[in-house]
């Protein structure tokens, strides 16, 4: 039988027809759309997977002026660009577990299999200082289910005075938060502590609480494309309604919080399943201009006012 050359992309006849970058962004393109692949992991469209991997794979920055899109590549290039774009394919993995990059608010983060790719709407209202619903200058800051410390590492940048916990029940997202601390040379202020919500943080307490738990209900969580069940479980799942850790966080977290201060929580699609459990509970919730739902503000002092409400649950 006859090799069909076409539908061999990795061929050596192949590497000879694609040669400058914007080939091969376009033959990653389409062959991205062929395969019905999913995006929403920092892109939201093929063009933009393939650019971005072709890109980071040839050490170029993403901002680079638009000819060098016209250079050709060497033949070493051709095979790394076409490896990569093809592990996209058959491996259905989120182009940041292949780049081992993730960007949040405006910063690079190491990430990998053991946490989740950054995409939190949180980004918006860490850049607006949680205005207007932080009414002190926060000296302490947990980033609870932390992941890979994006959350935690930016509220650091943006409160230069403040101490950061970044906190983890998964020892592996410890492992790869503290990549992050170390990359960003932010150990003075910044630490990792695995804990399964507050029972490794005794005796902490915080002006600032951000939460970015596992919310995904059951449904939900069945019916992911693959390139989010490639991304950690334990990081996603919450229960039949994706409140599971939700509820032990609102019983919870008044204890660790310091008068005035505030819990910044995401649910995604779960906020309705949140507000059907609670309907006296007055959570608050952002509005973002860059998009995103799901994100509920909470103080102190109303988590204690509603507490009896929690404990029932």
């Amino acid at each position: 039988m006859t090799e069909n050359r076409e539908s061999a992309p990795g061929n050596p006849e192949n590497l000879r027809d694609l040669s400058t970058l914007l080939d091969f962004v376009r033959w990653g393109t389409s062959r991205f759309n062929e395969a019905g692949l999913w995006f929403g992991h920092g892109t939201d469209n093929a063009w933009d997977e393939a650019l971005t991997l072709v890109m980071h794979t040839l050490h170029l920055p993403m901002d680079s002026k638009p000819e060098v899109l016209q250079a050709r590549l060497t033949m070493s290039e051709r095979r790394e660009v076409m490896a990569i774009l093809q592990r996209r394919v058959s491996e259905r993995l989120p182009a940041a577990y292949l780049t081992h990059e993730a960007h949040f608010c405006d910063m690079t983060f190491y990430v990998d299999s053991r946490v989740l790719v950054p995409r939190s709407p949180i980004a918006e209202l860490i850049r607006q200082e949680f205005q207007p619903w932080l009414t002190v200058e926060p000296l302490a800051i947990l980033d609870l289910c932390c992941g890979s410390g994006c959350i935690g590492i930016a509220c650091a940048e943006t409160f230069p005075e403040a101490r950061v916990d970044l906190s983890d029940i998964s020892s592996g997202a410890v492992e790869v938060a503290q990549i992050n601390i170390n990359r960003q040379q932010l150990n003075e202020r910044v630490r990792a502590v695995q804990s399964d919500l507050f029972a490794g943080l005794e005796g902490c307490s915080y002006e600032l609480i951000v939460c970015n738990p596992p919310y995904v209900d059951a449904r939900d969580l069945a019916e992911m494309p693959a390139e989010y069940q490639a991304e950690p479980e334990i990081a996603l799942g919450s229960g039949d309604d994706g409140l599971d850790f939700t509820r032990r966080l609102l019983r919870e977290a008044a204890n660790h919080l310091q008068p005035e201060g505030i819990l910044v929580c995401e649910v995604g699609n779960s906020w309705e399943a949140l507000e059907r459990t609670f309907p006296e509970v007055p959570f608050l919730w952002p509005e973002f201009e860059d998009g995103g739902h799901g994100v509920f503000v909470i103080s102190r002092e109303e988590l204690l006012a509603y507490h009896a409400h929690f404990a029932e649950e």
